[in-house]
């Protein structure tokens, strides 16, 4: 379907989805309600196999893709007047499988988690925000992690990576300076000090933390609005870890654990995506099995008050996007090929079900255009 755009009425907003083959066929572009957040228009706009894994500008005009295949591809894709692309180019993610990328907080550099190699690598950003081939790559190497969650609940069988290194995600800290990975299959966090000018990560002292737990599998993680600190969600042991962050060293303390599941639950469940609030005070996460999100208010010291789990009314909930006014939170329900949304109380975070499927096939990662 083409894009509806009434004269003089503001530009429309436009997200994107990544999909996993065989039921995505791509990526997708909707048309985004500014009132209701509702999508619509859905059209494919990039036939690619598994793109799944997605990052844009700031200025909403170029929108980076991985297809997460063996020999791992990123694109640069410039974005056009009505939310189409147009391939600027493509280049190597520096290993196999790519499950995620970050820019740089300048975005001279794009960075990829390559997940089945186990490598993270930095790609040079060009002028016209085409890629240059990688200024660094990392390989992880050491023990596999324990294959059983010591920190999961009772019954839990969360197995899945622990089989060599899995480089899940990348991402400076908010400085710009440091940058840190998380690596699921050898249950580590690496920490690296970051050289803007030439694109080069050097190990830090120590180059690695372990995880929270045995087999916990460290997944993604989010940093506070101060830059202080972050918190990282365990795919396996489905808790969440608190770290502090020393801006002077780019180092971090392990603080306080917490699961993701409401209590009394037992059995299996993969802890996926997460994300934050605006002002830092409601952080979400998704649970993949339990199909909820787990709600947690942020005290002032950092730790987190489980408020709630509001299921996603799909399967297997792969990651979270808030729109960027912090009004809508979107659900990627990879199983059950569809996206659903809830409206965030502004006042203390509360989750509540719009009525409205979005069917996607496989929807993977969903970025929104950034606000003018």
């Amino acid at each position: 379907m083409s894009v509806i755009h009434n004269p003089g009425m503001a530009d429309p907003q436009f997200a994107w989805v990544g999909t996993y083959s065989p039921n995505g066929e791509g990526i997708y572009r909707f048309q985004v309600d500014a009132k209701t957040g509702a999508l619509s228009h859905k059209t494919l706009v990039c036939e690619w196999p598994n793109a799944a894994q997605l990052t844009i500008a700031r200025d909403g005009k170029t929108l980076y893709v991985a297809s997460e295949v063996e020999k791992g591809v990123v694109a640069a894709l410039r974005v056009g007047d009505d939310g189409s692309l147009k391939t600027l180019n493509q280049v190597s993610s520096g290993g196999a499988g790519p499950v995620y990328l970050s820019l740089t907080p300048d975005e001279r550099y794009l960075l990829v988690a390559n997940y089945t190699s186990g490598s993270v690598a930095i790609l040079l950003v060009q002028a016209d925000g085409s890629l240059g081939d990688a200024t660094d790559i990392q390989q992880d190497s050491g023990p596999a992690g324990a294959k059983k969650p010591e920190a999961a609940v009772e019954g839990s069988f969360a197995v899945s990576g622990h089989s060599g290194p899995h480089a899940h995600m990348i991402s400076t800290d908010p400085s710009g300076k440091f940058v840190f990975t998380t690596d699921l299959g050898l249950d580590r966090i690496y920490q690296y000090d970051f050289d803007d000018e030439s694109g080069k990560l050097t190990p830090n002292d120590p180059p690695f933390i372990a995880a929270s737990s045995k087999g916990a599998g460290p997944r993604h993680f989010v940093f506070t609005p101060k830059g202080d600190g972050l918190w990282l969600i365990n795919e396996e042991a489905s808790t969440l870890t608190h770290y502090q962050l020393d801006a002077s060293k780019g180092t971090l303390t392990e603080g306080e654990s917490i699961s993701t599941l409401p209590e009394g639950f037992k059995g299996t469940n993969f802890a996926s995506g997460l994300v934050l609030s605006l002002d830092g005070k409601q952080l979400y996460v998704a649970n993949r099995l339990h199909n909820s999100i787990g709600h947690f208010t942020v005290a002032e010291n950092g730790k987190l008050v489980h408020q709630d789990s509001v299921w996603t009314r799909g399967d297997y909930p792969r990651t979270l996007t808030l729109d960027p006014t912090g009004a809508y939170l979107y659900v990627m329900n990879q199983r059950s090929d569809n996206i659903t949304r809830f409206s965030v109380a502004p006042a203390g975070g509360k989750l509540t079900f719009v009525e409205d499927y979005c069917a996607v096939g496989n929807p993977s990662q969903m970025v929104l255009q950034p606000i003018k």
